[in-house]
């Protein structure tokens, strides 16, 4: 769209909002804030005056000016929200977990491919920079065949959320609250496995009727690699685990998440210089093997690209210059891992990929 940027309407008006899609919408150079539907009060247009506010969605689908939708809104809603959007003749950015159920995304994507509109899902954390600087090893073949890898969000929080990820309710709990990032990650990398299993459970003591807080999941790929991913609740540690990865030529080890989050709900601005580094003292480390010997030393994470890069990639997407940042396709696949995991939590069985005949 060259000489005019793509107007946005966002749906919802929460954390998601707030500090993982508008300032990156504000920051970047082919996108404009047109408008938030906000249900109720008036923080919305009080933060941002120069935006029309709107009470419900159906308004916001009917503004002939917008051209992007995004849906920051609890999953149980995301689907009917961008069937209405996609309808209506919008691009449509869903917030992970892209739906709570692998047939409703299905479902999107055949939409979208009919509407002849863009269709992708804001899985960020493909541009943390532990996870940049780790496929940047990957690529390069710094650590040799990957024989295991470990992937951590754990967190030491024993009171549920009172958000949409402590519901008992489709999409909740916190496989498709933390794990979905973890799965991204790893397809991202490995693409599918071959066999899943899954072990979902709670360990707050006060959980007992909420959804898992809880998970571990190995993904068994063929030649033998195993991916382990964790996110646990009550993990009274300092230093969190983030990285694991061990190679036949060396491996990394990482500890602590990468710092957007932190630094956007303290305040920071995208503008800061630091925004999106982290301490040195927070580096890697990084063990080769060199005349049959082991040699560790820190391995700092590469310049950060920051969440920026979704905007980014996805105006030259919208110019039909390269592909979505993330694909709906390979978001419908993290749900439908999520799927098999919670079905091999349920049995106590590992089970086979089964995509019944979507790839």
């Amino acid at each position: 769209m060259t000489g005019k940027k793509y107007q946005v309407g966002v749906i919802g008006y929460g954390l998601s909002a707030k500090v993982f899609q508008i300032p990156f919408i504000l920051a970047s150079k082919g996108f404009e804030l047109a408008a938030i539907v906000q249900r109720s009060g008036d923080s919305a247009t009080q933060d941002h005056p120069s935006v029309r506010g709107y009470r419900s969605s159906e308004e916001l689908f009917c503004d002939a000016a917008i051209d992007v939708v995004v849906i920051s809104t609890p999953p149980t809603t995301h689907f009917g929200l961008a069937v209405s959007a996609l309808h209506a003749g919008k691009h449509v950015i869903v917030e992970k977990p892209f739906c709570p159920s692998s047939s409703e995304c299905n479902e999107l994507i055949a939409l979208a491919e009919s509407q002849q509109r863009v269709l992708t899902v804001f899985q960020n954390r493909r541009w943390d920079a532990d996870y940049t600087t780790l496929h940047d090893l990957l690529a390069r073949g710094a650590l040799g065949r990957v024989v295991e890898f470990e992937s951590h969000f754990d967190r030491f929080d024993p009171i549920a959320p009172t958000h949409w990820a402590g519901n008992d309710a489709p999409g909740g709990g916190v496989i498709y609250d933390l794990g979905t990032h973890l799965l991204d990650q790893v397809l991202h990398i490995f693409g599918l496995p071959a066999r899943v299993t899954g072990i979902l459970g709670s360990q707050r003591d006060n959980n007992a009727r909420g959804p898992p807080d809880a998970c571990t999941v190995l993904l068994h790929y063929d030649l033998g690699m195993l991916v382990t991913i964790k996110a646990s609740a009550i993990s009274a540690v300092v230093d969190q685990k983030r990285f694991f990865v061990r190679g036949d030529k060396g491996s990394f080890i990482k500890y602590h998440l990468d710092s957007q989050e932190e630094q956007l709900t303290s305040g920071m601005q995208i503008s800061n210089p630091n925004f999106g580094k982290e301490s040195s003292s927070n580096a890697g480390t990084l063990t080769l093997v060199k005349n049959g010997a082991l040699h560790a030393s820190p391995y700092p994470n590469l310049s950060p690209p920051t969440y920026t890069a979704f905007y980014d990639i996805l105006s030259d997407a919208l110019d039909g210059k390269c592909e979505v940042p993330v694909a709906a396709r390979d978001a419908r696949n993290v749900i439908r891992l999520v799927e098999l995991a919670q079905e091999s939590s349920d049995k106590g069985v590992t089970v086979s990929i089964n995509f019944d005949g979507v790839q």
